[in-house]
């Protein structure tokens, strides 16, 4: 057996339709729309920080 079957082997298992392969693109689908809340709110929490310092210079 060459390493070129076994790789292919492996990705047509991965790339397999069947049994749960809803839940893993559910999943998948999920995870990124949490990464892109968590990339939001850490650019949120930078600006009030910003703004917290800015404010804080001013007033003493």
């Amino acid at each position: 057996m060459s390493d070129k079957s076994l790789y292919l082997w492996v990705r047509l298992a991965k790339d397999r339709v069947g049994p749960g392969s809803g839940e893993t693109a559910q999943l998948k689908a999920e995870v990124s729309r949490l990464k892109a809340d968590l990339k939001r709110a850490n650019e949120e929490r930078d600006i009030l920080k910003k703004a917290a310092t800015y404010f804080a210079k001013l007033s003493g």
